[in-house]
Formats: C-alpha cells, sequence, structure tokens
C-alpha cells in the first residue's frame, strides 16, 4: 500500500508499509541508526520510546526475530523506516520474520524509500517529528503531535528481584535494557530492579552494596523532581549511570545537559579511557549529552570522552566511587569491550565493603 513519510522540514517521501496498519497518523521523532545488525535490540530497547528509527543498512530483517535477543518484553519504537524489509529471513534461532513481529504489536513499517536521503536530512536539519500516512498532504491539525513523558511508560513500576548472588545491587529503572540485568547477573549479583521514582529512604531500606542508574528515553531534565533524591543516593552508595543514568547523575550534581544534532546511535562510536589512555569501541543511542563547561565547577570529572567529535563519554567523582557511561557497556547490540566497566564498578563496590555507608 502506497503512503508517505512527512518529515517536519517539510519534505515528503513516498514509498509503501509492509505491515498491516490502519489509516491513522503515527507520529513521533526521527532519528536513525547504523548498525548492520541488532534491530531487534533496537527494537526493544526502551531508550527508543516514541521515536521512529531509520535503519541505515539497506536491507533489515534478513536473519528473523528469535526470542533470545529482546532487550525488554515488547518493542518501543513508534515506528521503523528502511530501504527493504521484506526478504526472506534465514537463522535457525528465528520464529518468526519482522514484519510478523511487527505487525503482532501494531507498529509500521515503512519501506521502498531512499533511506540515505532521509539521514541526510536528519544530519542537516537534526532529529525532528516525523508523521507515517497514506495521504500525500497532511492538514496541520494531524501534525499536532505531543509525546508523553516517556520514562513512566517503561519504568517498572515495582520491585523485582532477581539472582541470588553475593554482591546486592539496585537497579533504578529509566528504561533499562535486559542486557544491563545479563551482566550483573553473569557477575554473581543479586539484583533489585526498582521504579525510577523510588526514594532514596526506600532504597535504603533493601540495604544495597552499590547502586546502577539505567539507561533510558526522553530529556533527562524530566527528572528534575528526582535529583535530590538522586544525589543522595549516589553519595551513599558506590554508583554506575549508563547513558541517561549518566545525564542524571551529573544534573545532580550541578552540570547540566544540552541535545546533539542528530545524537549517537550505533555500534562502532569510538570512545577514549582519559584513566587507563585506551580507546575501545562501543554502542550507543542518546539525543543528549552533558554539557563539559558545566562540570567544571563541580565535584565530577571527565573520564571518557567522544572520539570522533570531543563530547563527554563518562564522568567519574574526585573522591566518591562514583562512575557513569554514556555509552552502553552491556553492548547489545555491539562490541563487548567497554564490558570492562561493570568490572570496575563492582571493584568499587568490594573496596567499600564493610565500610560505614553514609545512612548509617
Amino acid at each position: 500500500m502506497k503512503s508517505y513519510i512527512h518529515l517536519e522540514n517539510g519534505d515528503v517521501f513516498a514509498g509503501k508499509w509492509l505491515t498491516s496498519q490502519s489509516n491513522t497518523v503515527v507520529s513521533g521523532e526521527i532519528v536513525f541508526f547504523t548498525g548492520m545488525t541488532g534491530y531487534q535490540e533496537v527494537l526493544t530497547d526502551p531508550s527508543y520510546k516514541n521515536q521512529i528509527i531509520v535503519f541505515t543498512y539497506p536491507l533489515i530483517g534478513n536473519y528473523g526475530i528469535n526470542q533470545e535477543d529482546f532487550e525488554s518484553k515488547q518493542p518501543h519504537v513508534a515506528g521503523v523506516v528502511v530501504h527493504r524489509g521484506d526478504m526472506m529471513y534465514s537463522h535457525y534461532n528465528a520464529n518468526m520474520s519482522l514484519i510478523e513481529y511487527l505487525n503482532k504489536w501494531n507498529i509500521p513499517m515503512f519501506s521502498h524509500v531512499d533511506t540515505r536521503a532521509i539521514v541526510k536530512r536528519i544530519r542537516t536539519n537534526g532529529s525532528m517529528m516525523a508523521h507515517f500516512s497514506q495521504k500525500p498532504v497532511l492538514e496541520d491539525a494531524e501534525k499536532q503531535y505531543i509525546p508523553p513523558s516517556p520514562i513512566p511508560l517503561v519504568s517498572e513500576k515495582e520491585a523485582v528481584e532477581y539472582g541470588s548472588g553475593d554482591t546486592h545491587i539496585v537497579l533504578m529503572d529509566f528504561g533499562y535494557k535486559k542486557g544491563i540485568l545479563t551482566s550483573l547477573l553473569e557477575k554473581n549479583c543479586k539484583v533489585t530492579v526498582v521504579p525510577y521514582n523510588t526514594t532514596s529512604a526506600e532504597i535504603k531500606a533493601m540495604n544495597p552494596d552499590g547502586v546502577l542508574l539505567s539507561n533510558g528515553p526522553g530529556d533527562p531534565t524530566e527528572m528534575q523532581p528526582y535529583l535530590a533524591d538522586i544525589k543522595e543516593i549516589t553519595t551513599a552508595y558506590p554508583t554506575l549511570g549508563i547513558c541517561l543514568g549518566h545525564q542524571i547523575i551529573a544534573l545532580a550534581y550541578g552540570g547540566k545537559t544540552e541535545k546533539l544534532l542528530f545524537g549517537h546511535r550505533g555500534a562502532n562510536q569510538p570512545v577514549a579511557d582519559k584513566k587507563n589512555h585506551t580507546v575501545f569501541m562501543t554502542s550507543q543511542n542518546h539525543s543528549y549529552v552533558v554539557n563539559e563547561e558545566s562540570i567544571n565547577h563541580t565535584e565530577l570529572e571527565v573520564r571518557f570522552t567522544q572520539v570522533n567529535d570531543g563530547t563527554i563519554e563518562g564522568l567519574q567523582h574526585e573522591t566518591l566511587p562514583i562512575i557513569s557511561t554514556q555509552f552502553h557497556p552491556e553492548a547489545n547490540p555491539g562490541p563487548a569491550e567497554s564490558n570492562i566497566v561493570f568490572d570496575e564498578f563492582l571493584q568499587n563496590v568490594k573496596s567499600t565493603s564493610g565500610r560505614e555507608k553514609v545512612y548509617a
């Protein structure tokens, strides 16, 4: 069925829906992902909540959908744009096609369009709103879309425990990926996943050894009402912040965040570690970054930087066992070189074991 994608800058691209959708407008912020594989992890990453994702690799869906590579219980994207997504899939683990999976969740996939041209528009104009429709022209009223605050939509509603390891980590859920939980469980941790708005007093009652602030969608400044609690929590326990969690830590200690033109999304982003003098490839998905000038007068210092554009990719506290990464050390999808960040975090936890906590 011939349909159209309308960009906020006025450009319109004709193509067709591969999925079975009703004649309604589907809206979301349009962004792009540069990885050749990993579409299943991308679709189920809560950080993409309310977004339309353009896959730059021209053939998406060729290895189907399996039961192992989900990052959450359901896809979170508002829509998908591909050049081709209707080829036969072939993989020994696959049990359905990409089209079947998206149809199951009523998520539209727009295809047979020049994805390179769309990505060039995003790189020039920045991430913007986009609309799928069967109409070549949209009325102004059909373009009006204010997405709901995404974090409450993706966070757990109550605490859930996993594992029975020797180290108890509280994972604050702003939209966590399964890979983060798996990485902790594989390192002999007991993990309690808690809602994003869990208070410092509630976490104190759980008596954790450390705290991890997860990734998640949206503008980090939406977490402003919770920053006092976040600072109290991170002051009391060894802490790791990942992606949105990293940005929230920066805000809690007096830093500021800003939006990139089109963000970093892909599985081949180079990052330099200023402490260990190494460079590794990382998986990333974010629109916002920490403003470097804003942390000059805080207790935080730059630990990791993006090799390509010099933006902050991670912080550490001057005296407290707090580290943060803008990239994803769980690396799903992507290279696993940065998984050592979990080891450093757990070493911080071990090093502070037995000491009197701030709360005590």
